[in-house]
């Protein structure tokens, strides 16, 4: 069993959480088809065999005949939805207005009462007619049917200081990524003032009501996004941030500086500022994009070959690679007569760009080297970083001084401490077919000599067909399988029923699927990080290639990190053999990410391809809260 097992140790390590694989028949499934397999994650099945009322039911029983066949259950992938914006409506402004307003007579006795002008003004409340969500439409309605609240935006018959403010944030709702067309509110004349004070009463409550709900709008999309990521796919799980409105126009009024208030809702972390200000940039630059340079190149160019496209590559390093590579290459640039000859200076010229690229640094000229050189327009760059502030709202508006943020998009993970870089790598993440989740959670366990634990995703996708076929597969392979929590021999189970009660799981081992240790932030999705005896996926540089969970270059190190402690400890942990599991001192932040514009350790913008194609998802998300929020009365 044990040689079984090593003889398919380095395909092994090609699984770790699997999303999705398709129903195959018995006969077309082979050995090598299941061991692609890998983690899966907690998802509904559809099982056609009967559920057992207990365990016991699961075990063969000879004095029985062998069933009959049956249809092969499935495990179905998460899926992507169309967005649903959230409805708009009317505001109820029937409670608005007091119906017998004091003093809106004039007082004809020896010492009149003052008029109350707000008073006179709020009638015409009852009159306007405003549009909003029903969440920001509940906290309007809770506000002004108090009539003892103040009004927040017109005082002395007139537009106030602090709504032109507001006003003004709210034009400027793109630099911070959102749109502005979404808060935008027309100010009332005044040409009609002194003519007719009720028309101009009237359209000083519309412009009061519009803006309270617009700067509530604001507020709220500030905080937590326009959309809410769970609606745009099965693989996105976010708790949506909730935002007090009701509270939120009470504090608006009692604001000293409304500029300041509105701008402090943006998420306050670093990474946000430096997107922030790389927006500004390029839309500084919008029309000026003129370095452009297409490679078109077909297949690879390697070193010692020749291609007409070069002296294309030459330029695009020269417009895209840093000051320093330009300095350090300053001669070859000015001697490159663009012969199509690829040479060894040539090839130290693309291997240092393919250095500061974070791409494989091995002269070879792919798709990716190609995507590094020929980098984006604006215009997608823009979107990226419209798209990235938006995520980020999902996100806490502060990432906290000690975190891990994977970066699903750049196959790169990152461990802060007191708040600075101190260890990145690169890692595999789950494959198109087989997507990673964006989410956040909290690192609690790092777990030496791990057991893959084979989850039912795989037991129904994959090994049934295997196991109808030969019952004892998995005695053979070394695995260990369970009914009810009893060790039982694999021939035993009935693989025609229910596989609920059934655990699989593959001992700690130098062959184990999950290599030395795995790193673990309890989550519905089964996702962790790991290490992999194969580390051969490490050097290409699109690494979408695993069933969901994510592998690490350098797991020790991680490790070592999250524990607060050396290398050298973590070294003597999986010396021992033994399967382990070892509590972080504190928990801290993870965050499982997916951004195509992030900003590196030196607060430069990188942009990264769009690999599950999520983007495409959000932006149709976005469009489609941008027309539900553009209906009409």
């Amino acid at each position: 069993m044990k040689l079984a097992a090593k003889a398919t140790a380095s395909v092994l390590t090609l699984s770790c959480c699997l999303s999705f694989i398709g129903a195959t028949s018995a006969s077309a499934m082979t050995l090598m088809d299941f061991i692609r397999g890998g983690q899966g994650r907690q998802q509904s099945t559809q099982v056609s065999a009967p559920v057992p009322e207990n365990p016991a039911q699961t075990m063969l029983n000879p004095n029985q005949p062998a069933p009959a066949k049956q249809p092969l259950p499935t495990v179905s992938a998460p899926k992507y939805y169309t967005y649903k914006a959230d409805p708009m409506r009317l505001v109820s402004t029937a409670h608005f207005a007091d119906p017998v307003v004091t003093g809106a007579v004039a007082d004809a006795s020896p010492n009149p009462v003052a008029v109350d002008t707000e008073a006179l003004q709020r009638r015409y409340l009852a009159n306007a007619r405003v549009m909003a969500t029903n969440d920001v439409a509940k906290a309007i309605e809770a506000y002004y049917a108090d009539q003892t609240k103040p009004l927040l935006w017109v005082a002395d018959h007139a537009v106030s200081d602090k709504a032109k403010a507001a006003i003004a944030v709210l034009s400027d709702a793109g630099s911070v990524g959102l749109d502005p067309a979404d808060y935008a509110v027309t100010q009332p004349g005044v040409e009609a003032a002194d003519a007719d004070p009720a028309l101009r009463d009237r359209a000083l409550m519309q412009f009061e009501l519009a803006l309270s709900t617009k700067v509530l709008m604001f507020v709220q999309d500030t905080v937590r996004g326009r959309i809410d990521p769970n609606k745009l796919s099965g693989y996105h799980d976010f708790k949506r941030k909730d935002v007090n409105l009701t509270a939120m126009l009470d504090v608006l009024r009692a604001s000293p500086d409304i500029t300041a208030y509105l701008n402090s809702r943006n998420p306050s972390n670093q990474q946000f500022a430096l997107l922030k200000a790389e927006l500004a940039k390029l839309r500084a630059e919008s029309g000026t994009d003129g370095n452009h340079v297409s490679i078109s190149l077909t297949g690879t160019l390697k070193p010692g070959g020749s291609s007409p496209e070069l002296a294309n590559i030459v330029k695009a390093i020269q417009n895209r690679g840093s000051e320093a590579l330009k300095t350090a290459h300053a001669d070859l640039f000015a001697a490159y007569l663009g012969t199509p000859d690829y040479t060894p200076e040539l090839v130290s010229l693309v291997e240092d760009f393919q250095r500061e690229k974070g791409l494989t640094a091995d002269g070879v000229i792919g798709p990716s080297s190609v995507r590094a050189m020929v980098g984006e327009n604006n215009d997608v760059k823009i979107q990226k970083l419209v798209i990235a502030m938006e995520q980020l709202r999902w996100l806490p508006p502060e990432l906290g001084p000690r975190y891990v943020f994977i970066n699903q998009p750049a196959f790169m993970v990152y461990y802060y401490n007191n708040n600075q870089e101190q260890l990145s790598m690169r890692v595999v993440v789950g494959s198109k077919q087989h997507q990673t989740f964006f989410f956040e959670n909290q690192v609690q366990t790092v777990e030496f000599n791990p057991y893959w634990g084979v989850p039912q995703s795989i037991i129904i996708n994959e090994m049934l067909p295997k196991l109808r076929a030969d019952p004892n597969y998995l005695d053979r392979m070394g695995y260990q399988v369970e009914v009810g929590g009893r060790a039982v021999a694999s021939s035993s189970v009935d693989w025609y029923g229910s596989t609920k009660s059934i655990s699989v799981r593959q001992p700690p081992s130098s062959d184990n699927a999950l290599g030395e240790l795995k790193i673990l932030f309890p989550n519905s999705h089964a996702i962790y990080m790991h290490d992999t005896p194969s580390k051969s996926f490490f050097k290409k540089d699109m690494r979408a290639l695993s069933h969901g969970c994510v592998r690490l270059a350098d797991p020790r190190a991680m490790a070592a990190a999250v524990l607060n402690t050396t290398v050298d400890d973590v070294a003597k942990q999986i010396a021992t053999g033994q399967n382990k599991g070892v509590s972080v001192p504190q928990k801290f932040p993870i965050y499982i990410a997916y951004f195509t514009a992030w900003p590196n350790k030196d607060g430069v913008i990188q942009y990264f391809n769009d690999v599950y194609d999520r983007d495409a998802a959000t932006m149709k998300a976005l469009d489609a809260t941008s027309k539900a929020r553009s209906a009409q009365i």
